[in-house]
């Protein structure tokens, strides 16, 4: 068998190669804060999100606050439970509730944002148990709460990350079946640096912030790569093929493919990490196989092409 990164990539992408180019040649090469001043200069500057929270419990007491996007124009066909990205420290900003909104409305679901506790001030564990906390209550209350127990979940980067965890800690509960679908945008899976892939980001920031107090990083609470990742519901992954975590990717949908998930592997070319958020056709194409890939395991409306293609996408 042969497998190449050219048999891994959607067709029809290539219209949207040249605009990519460009943008991101205009663009430069940005990354995320290296230190905690950086951290709080970046803090500083982020929108903070247009949603109110609302704090929910689940069956064993714990709260955590969620922010709700409702469809305006339809009942809830199923409900999508999103964990934001941002290096397990920047957080929600009002650019995920617009995305989340926007979602929200093409499906016709609910989209429940996550707001989970952050680092350095609160590291791992804090986060996944704000997201297994959420994902608890949404298992108890979405019938009752929104007419469905269709459910869904993901997110982007660390948000994806912390989707897998919280899918593992569900299926030693014997609950993960109860999701349909998990959609993993560009997630960092080995945060020990003990893979080839791993030590690709070893010296970055977030990862001190988030697990500098932890003795063994390969736990699959923290690097979801060295789990078992037996029954764990469908995934799609999304990555650009410029992004740094690229391999780190390929491992994952390999290592869950081995475990007998169902894969969905989707390589955009000319796209680094965070592309989804950025205002190119590229971007557009990879949320527009995301809303039709999660449509059809909710059992929601299939949005027609561009429908689900929320205000334009921001420039981080």
């Amino acid at each position: 068998m042969q497998v190449g990164l050219e048999s891994l990539v959607p067709e029809g992408l290539a219209q949207h190669v040249p605009e990519s180019r460009a943008f991101y040649a205009a663009r430069g090469e940005r990354r995320g804060p290296a230190s905690l001043e950086e951290l709080r200069e970046a803090r500083a500057q982020q929108v903070p999100p247009a949603l109110p929270a609302e704090v929910v419990v689940d069956p064993s007491g714990r709260e955590v606050p969620v922010r709700i996007s409702l469809p305006g124009s339809s009942a809830v066909r199923g409900v999508y439970l999103d964990v934001p990205g941002g290096g397990f420290s920047l957080g929600a900003t009002a650019g995920g509730d617009a995305r989340d909104a926007a979602l929200a409305e093409a499906l016709g679901i609910a989209v429940v944002g996550v707001e989970h506790r952050l680092a350095p001030e609160d590291p791992w564990p804090a986060a996944p148990d704000d997201c297994e906390a959420a994902a608890l209550w949404l298992l108890d209350a979405a019938g009752a709460r929104f007419g469905t127990t269709a459910l869904a979940i993901g997110g982007t980067s660390a948000g994806a990350t912390l989707a897998v965890t919280t899918l593992l800690r569900l299926r030693d509960r014997g609950l993960a079946d109860r999701f349909a679908g998990a959609v993993l945008q560009f997630g960092t899976y080995d945060l020990s640096g003990r893979t080839p892939a791993g030590r690709r980001i070893a010296d970055e920031y977030f990862l001190e912030a988030y697990v500098g107090h932890v003795a063994d990083r390969t736990v699959p609470d923290v690097s979801p790569v060295f789990g078992d990742l037996h029954g764990l519901p469908p995934a799609l992954l999304v990555v650009g093929a410029l992004d740094v975590l690229l391999e780190d990717n390929l491992v994952m949908a390999a290592r869950l493919a081995a475990a007998g998930v169902d894969v969905d592997l989707r390589v955009y070319p000319e796209s680094p990490h965070g592309f989804t958020g950025h205002p190119t056709g590229m971007a557009r194409a990879a949320l527009d196989d995301r809303d039709a890939w999660l449509a059809e395991r909710l059992g929601a409306a299939r949005p027609t092409t561009g429908t689900a293609l929320h205000p334009a996408p921001r420039t981080p």
